[in-house]
């Protein structure tokens, strides 16, 4: 599923080479995939794109007066061309539940206002190499789904906040006023739950997901299964500067990378998530998997745990 720092890798691309450009072609694939229906899809067609912004994992498109946002969920991503496919995406079974096409503009993702203000700089929006002074050609974009379970989700409001995903999401690590105390005050209000489960939650944590907090708590040193409520204040500090430092450090991997590269450079670059059975980088241990019914969690005993290998509900129901 692709996570925070690979939607803000997506936000910087598409800003790069959206902003200031207009909405030539939006072709609903898949109609389960749309879940709002009081602004139509065509009424996006002829705007300018204002901005590309991030709100968790969603991701939004403006432009003048709605949105187009849209949830890759886990198995979603979108396909970048620099020259659409002239055919209309066709409805049925395929992967493609949108294809959006877009002309003209300079596409080097600062609007005016962007630029008055330094903010294409700051956001780290990237110039997209071979958009910029397009005309003649439609760019864009198709979003995919692999896989029987459908669940990327489209849609088309006059505000983000529209969204309920949106409205509902917790805080976002990465914003300047996230601090420590925050965090700490974030943990004792879920006191009762897991780390793995507290950190995972879309409506404390917005953006953090199941290869990311993995991540993030073997470099914490902390157990997965660990409650919130009973960390001291030296693990509330480390697992505060494993957050800020893993998805910054993700964010600058993912920017300046065109999406087709984003998935791979997430994969490779996971210390103990999807690495079962391979040795930790940090100690040599072999790195151990709980499973569970749809997904599953990997961690570093020796790091984490203590030594100790963490219980396997699935595998104990299956031995009995």
């Amino acid at each position: 599923m692709p996570e925070l720092p690979e939607v803000e890798g997506l936000r910087r691309y598409l800003s790069g080479a959206l902003v200031g450009a207009t909405v030539a072609r939006a072709e609903l694939a898949a109609f389960s995939a749309l879940k709002t229906f009081a602004m139509p899809l065509s009424s996006l067609l002829g705007q300018e794109v204002e901005r590309v912004e991030r709100r968790g994992k969603f991701l939004g498109i403006g432009v003048d007066g709605s949105w187009l946002v849209f949830h890759l969920a886990r198995a979603g991503w979108l396909r970048w061309y620099d020259t659409l496919p002239p055919a209309p995406a066709k409805p049925g079974r395929g992967p493609i539940a949108l294809r959006m096409g877009f002309e003209g503009g300079d596409a080097d993702g600062a609007s005016p206002a962007d630029e008055a203000s330094g903010a294409s700089e700051k956001d780290g929006t990237q110039k997209v190499p071979g958009a910029s002074g397009i005309t003649g050609g439609v760019r864009g974009f198709d979003l995919t789904e692999a896989g029987t379970q459908k669940k990327l989700a489209i849609y088309v409001v006059g505000g983000l906040e529209e969204v309920p995903g949106i409205a509902t999401l917790g805080a976002d690590p990465l914003a300047s006023d996230f601090t420590e105390g925050t965090f700490a005050d974030l943990l004792a209000a879920h006191g009762r739950t897991q780390l793995k489960g507290v950190l995972r939650d879309q409506r404390i944590f917005a953006g953090i997901g199941n290869a990311y907090s993995d991540e993030i708590l073997q470099a914490a040193r902390l157990s997965p299964f660990k409650l919130a409520g009973s960390l001291a204040s030296e693990d509330v500090a480390r697992l505060y500067a494993a957050v800020r430092e893993e998805l910054a450090s993700a964010i600058e991997r993912a920017s300046g990378k065109p999406p087709s590269e984003l998935k791979d450079d997430k994969r490779n670059s996971m210390r103990v998530h999807g690495k079962k059975g391979q040795p930790c980088p940090t100690c040599g241990t072999p790195i151990a998997e709980v499973s569970f019914a749809d997904s599953f969690l990997d961690y570093c005993p020796g790091c984490q745990t203590g030594g100790k290998l963490l219980a396997d509900r699935r595998l104990s129901k299956l031995l009995k």
